[in-house]
């Protein structure tokens, strides 16, 4: 009889299958995955990019990202437990080699046995901790992970654990919640967390284990075993029928990690990457808590029928992460129409004239691969919805373009060369090195040029992949003004290779630009900046853990149309200047530095109530006052309440860039015409 188990059904009305074994027994190595074991090396040795050797200094950091997937928030173990499992550092690549992944479950199991003494223990204890935590003391919670160490003695993590559950209760308590309602939602957290453990099998654990060594070369290269799994997580789009977002584990809870353009999510425009969803609820229905929850059970309870409802409840990756807010959003099927490009005109005024300035949205780069396929000749893609767009635009007369790539995560490849083609001549948009060091250049074969004036590309820090193979290779010819952030910095090529047993998604390029210089980690850096509220040190490539670096090849034959930066020189004071009077731009600014102070304060989180109201009054009153502030200067109403604020319609950004552009084109014609009068003069 398994006596811990009956006890943990006792204390979490949690019920087990009916099976004699224990949810808990050990896991032991699936022998059917040897053979996986042993070609997992030999593909990663023989087709990765950087034909890496399999050794002591990969299994090294295989054991840390091991460690770090099974306690990332170093709530378990202890230093005394790391310190004795260290033994194995030098031992996961000999595992992986041999077929013998024993060691994987060795550790697996010593974090199984503290899990399962903690949550009981931790079930047991629950009521009575909720009704004896005391609001007014004033302690701390340290926040942040680079600081956190492994606990010394299990009183020491104990009261780690004290601090967390009074903090996940206090912020309830701020949110309006009974103390029973806090103490229902916290035992089904952790019900949900046990549940999950319940359910993972020695399949999952080779998982984890062999993503631990894939980890060690690049944070792109993954093995996804034949089932749904947790390693699988970031290939989970909601576009059907949900919100339109990816969404991963992280610790335990489910975070956003990227939009899907033109989905109800970024439509709408409240959520973020990197955002952490705690409840999920339905319009009428009360919220259900999914902190610990399996990934896969979250995405059906926001997945739903078109048209209904789906209530989020957020903690936000920017600004009061203490407090969480909560998310309406319609599910809508995400179609090709909604991630279609698009046309506006920003008309500028200068000198008692009106300018218009033409702006393309692109919010990925698409083909109709099924249209084409039928024959139809009407398919959408993105580069003849543009090329169309831009003919539109020729004839209500634009003295400049605009293409916004703002938040375009990339798409085809080959749009994104058929793009690029529409402003340069036929010649080379990319080089692609594989592992073996051959260069392929691919580019634009069709010699016409659909626009040839003077334009920019608006980017920022989820501006990626094929979005900066084009915002790089208009930025060398010397094609457009590239204005904004930097962007994401994802530059490598990853394939899909099937095993015995799942597949292997390796990193088997890296993009170049025409001027030799990698797109990976660095991206393409703006000739103009613009404010961000991104945080580049949280999203983007070099966010990541282990990217592949930055490097330079040789460069490619291709023509400068505009010398670039020698415009920067008068343009940059300019668009200085004018930020510093723009009332948005004030409001932004102001933003971006109370987000940074927010960031260094929250990195350790308050435990005592009036200062947490404190500071929860003093970021409304902050906020209220920069966007009255920006309000007044433009001649609007005034708010009394940061619940009125609403998203700026203007698009400031795009409005800005037009501005340069005249500036731009301005200063070209003063060049010409001295240049001119300098030959008249010869």
């Amino acid at each position: 009889m398994n006596y811990k188990r009956l006890l943990l059904c006792l204390l979490t009305g949690y019920t087990f299958a009916s099976t004699p074994a224990s949810a808990y027994q050990e896991l032991q190595p699936p022998h059917e995955y040897d053979k996986v074991s042993k070609e997992l090396v030999e593909m990663l040795e023989g087709i990765h990019y950087n034909r890496p050797q399999i050794d002591d200094a990969i299994s090294e950091k295989a054991f840390d990202y091991y460690i770090d997937s099974l306690d990332p928030s170093k709530s378990f173990f202890l230093k005394s437990d790391i310190d004795k499992l260290s033994q194995y550092k030098d031992s996961f690549d000999d595992a992986l080699r041999n077929g013998d992944t024993t060691v994987a479950y060795t550790i697996y199991n010593l974090y199984l046995e503290r899990l399962e003494k903690r949550l009981v223990s931790l079930q047991d204890q629950l009521p009575e901790m909720i009704k004896g935590f005391d609001y007014t003391i004033d302690e701390s919670l340290n926040a942040d992970p680079d600081t956190l160490k492994w606990a010394t003695t299990e009183t020491e993590l104990d009261d780690y654990w004290r601090k967390r559950l009074k903090n996940r209760a206090l912020t309830m308590k701020l949110n309006g919640e009974s103390e029973e309602k806090i103490l229902s939602t916290l035992e089904r957290r952790y019900k949900n967390q046990i549940k999950r453990v319940d359910q993972t099998n020695a399949v999952d654990v080779f998982q984890t284990f062999a993503n631990s060594i894939t980890a060690a070369l690049d944070p792109h290269t993954n093995y996804f075993a034949p089932r749904a799994s947790e390693a699988f997580n970031i290939n989970m789009s909601l576009s059907l029928e949900g919100i339109g977002a990816v969404l991963q584990m992280d610790d335990d809870y489910t975070k956003v990690v990227r939009l899907v353009p033109g989905g109800p999510a970024a439509t709408q425009s409240e959520l973020s990457p990197n955002d952490r969803i705690i409840a999920v609820g339905q319009e009428g229905e009360p919220m259900i808590d999914v902190v610990g929850m399996r990934l896969d059970d979250v995405v059906d309870m926001i997945r739903g029928e078109r048209d209904t409802t789906v209530i989020l409840e957020v903690t936000p990756s920017k600004g009061d992460t203490q407090t969480s807010k909560r998310i309406s959003i319609v599910r809508k099927k995400v179609k090709l129409e909604d991630q279609s490009a698009k046309k506006e005109i920003v008309e500028v005024e200068r000198d008692g004239e009106k300018y218009k300035v033409g702006v393309i949205t692109l919010p990925t780069f698409y083909s109709d691969f099924a249209a084409i396929q039928a024959g139809d000749k009407n398919y959408k893609s993105s580069t003849r919805d543009t090329k169309n767009l831009i003919e539109e635009l020729r004839k209500e007369d634009i003295s400049a373009l605009i293409l916004d790539l703002r938040n375009n995560g990339g798409g085809s490849l080959q749009e994104a060369n058929a793009l690029a083609g529409l402003f340069i001549p036929s010649g080379p948009t990319v080089q692609i090195r594989d592992q073996s060091g051959r260069v392929t250049p691919l580019g634009d074969s069709d010699p016409a040029i659909v626009y040839s004036g003077p334009m920019a590309v608006l980017v920022n820090r989820m501006s990626a992949s094929a979005s900066e193979i084009v915002a790089g290779a208009l930025q060398d010819y010397g094609r457009a003004l590239i204005l904004g952030d930097q962007t994401f910095g994802k530059g490598t090529v990853q394939v899909l290779q099937d095993m015995d047993k799942g597949q292997l998604k390796v990193t088997q390029a890296k993009f170049y630009r025409v001027s030799g210089e990698s797109t990976q980690h660095k991206g393409v850096m703006p000739d103009i900046a613009f404010p961000s509220l991104v945080d580049k040190d949280a999203i983007g490539e070099s966010a990541l853990d282990n990217p592949l670096p930055w490097d330079k090849i040789h460069e490619t034959r291709y023509p400068i149309y505009w010398n670039m930066p020698a415009y920067l020189p008068i343009l940059e004071p300019r668009h200085e200047a004018r930020m510093a009077k723009d009332p948005n731009f004030i409001a932004i600014n102001g933003q971006i530095e109370e987000f940074k102070k927010q960031a260094e304060t929250y990195k350790t989180i308050s435990l005592k109530e009036s200062t947490r109201i404190q500071q929860k009054e003093d970021n409304k009153k902050s906020e209220l006052e920069r966007e009255n502030t920006r309000r007044k200067a433009l001649g609007l109403e005034l708010l009394t309440s940061v619940e009125d604020i609403k998203p700026v319609e203007e698009d400031t950004y795009a409005k800005e860039a037009s501005e340069i552009l005249l500036d731009f084109i301005a200063t070209n014609q003063m060049a010409e015409k001295q240049a001119e009068q300098k030959t008249a003069q010869n």
